[in-house]
């Protein structure tokens, strides 16, 4: 099984889509890390991190432009890095996030059809 972020929230290796029936532990994994991308504060967080400067952010750096205070970025921030799509760097004082790529892929991977996974790599 190919994982993404923490033994609890590793994702199958087989997509649903695949047209193989995805086994119920992998189906609850993989649920548990979508439902990490399903608000939108956090998809804005995980594309606010990715288009910084550095490729890193603070919590400091999240905060204005969600327009939330800080325990609710800190808040969806742990559920990111809980599911494996961050990975959170501490220095000093101050947490430094950034994405994982491997696991966006991985998610990206496991919702394309056989298909056009086939015609992308080909491209």
């Amino acid at each position: 099984m190919q994982g993404v972020g923490t033994a609890k929230t590793s994702t199958p290796a087989i997509s649903p889509l695949a047209g193989e029936p995805i086994k119920r532990a992998d189906a609850e994994r993989l649920a548990g890390v979508l439902k990490a991308f399903a608000d939108p504060a956090r998809l804005r967080l995980l594309s606010l991190i990715q288009a910084s400067p550095a490729g890193e952010a603070s919590v400091s750096d999240l905060t204005a432009p969600l327009g939330l205070s800080q325990p609710t970025v800190s808040h969806h921030l742990r559920i990111l890095t809980e599911a494996g799509l961050i990975e959170r760097e501490k220095r000093g004082v101050w947490a430094y996030y950034r994405l994982v790529p491997s696991a966006i892929a991985t998610i990206a991977d496991l919702l394309t059809p056989p298909r056009k996974r086939a015609a992308k790599k080909t491209r």
